[in-house]
């Protein structure tokens, strides 16, 4: 199967030993009209994911990594990214039928989004509960596309401009799973890129059976840590580093998870590079509570 001729985004997917769940998946977005370039990112499977993926769907680049390295492992697939966006998603994610017309068409109208948040049916992360989600993703006050800014995205269901991905040299490899996205929020907001959020480009999503996993949890605690050392002034990053702890301790996972943090707190120390005021103050408002309806009003 050729490539559309004027394919502007390439879908580029993340796998690791769900062999099923991607050869479903493939099957639907090899049936897309706009034949879009689909490259799979293959982290480390060990259930014959590479060599079936090869066989049944040739029109698919296949890139293998020799194991499983998390988030980093797009910043091999984008190597191979030849178009100005890069649709990511995961093999629990799908992009509904007309998703990505519309992402390049709003992307298109606006130089200044370096990535559009996707809205994700059934939902997202659900079982972290509602107040976990607007706040690890930023999303309360990004109503529409041309609302005000957001400082968050979900990795698996996004469309990114390639150029931008490449200007904050994509994700940290340290971080692995869990929260990854925070980092490159905070460095492309720094650059002056925005995060927007539509609610009509979808994404349906499958919770995974190990979202919520100990091993999960611990990893989003560590990482919001390392992230609140190398980019917050030194006020809000211990605060940051209380409220993960209240969560650690709540989790019954307090000394090992802070054995991890301090293990690769200098590795983040060295990589250390403060937000600006302006990028701070966001970062504040947007993680205020959202208002109620009756008593909310926009300023």
């Amino acid at each position: 199967m050729e490539h559309s001729v004027e394919a502007r985004i390439t879908i580029l997917i993340l796998t690791s030993n769900r062999r099923a769940q991607l050869l479903n998946k493939l099957e639907l977005l090899c049936q897309l009209p706009e034949r879009w370039p689909i490259i799979v990112v293959d982290n480390g499977s060990s259930d014959g994911t590479a060599d079936i993926v090869a066989s049944r769907f040739p029109q698919v680049l296949l890139v293998c990594a020799k194991r499983n390295l998390g988030a980093a492992a797009r910043n091999i697939g984008v190597a191979y990214v030849h178009t100005p966006y890069v649709a990511f998603c995961d093999d629990n994610t799908l992009w509904e039928s007309d998703a990505l017309n519309r992402a390049l068409h709003l992307l298109d109208t606006a130089a200044d989004v370096a990535v559009l948040s996707a809205h994700v049916e059934p939902g997202a992360r659900q079982e972290a509960g509602p107040g976990l989600f607007r706040k690890e993703y930023g999303l309360q006050e990004a109503r529409h596309f041309y609302g005000p800014q957001s400082l968050g995205f979900m990795a698996g269901a996004c469309i990114m401009r390639t150029r931008a991905f490449y200007d904050v040299g994509g994700y940290w490899p340290p971080l692995f799973l869990g929260g990854e996205e925070a980092l490159m929020a905070l460095d492309l907001a720094e650059q002056g890129w925005r995060i927007a959020y539509a609610d009509d480009v979808v994404a349906r999503h499958l919770p995974n059976r190990d979202q919520a996993s100990d091993r999960g949890r611990y990893r989003l605690i560590r990482n919001a840590i390392w992230v609140a050392w190398m980019r917050l002034p030194l006020r809000a990053a211990w605060r940051e580093t209380c409220f993960q702890v209240v969560l650690a301790r709540r989790h019954d996972m307090f000394g090992w998870t802070m054995l991890q943090v301090l293990w690769g707190l200098p590795r983040a120390l060295r990589r250390r590079k403060v937000i600006s005021p302006p990028i701070e103050a966001l970062k504040v408002l947007l993680e205020r509570p959202a208002a109620t309806p009756a008593a909310g009003s926009e300023s």
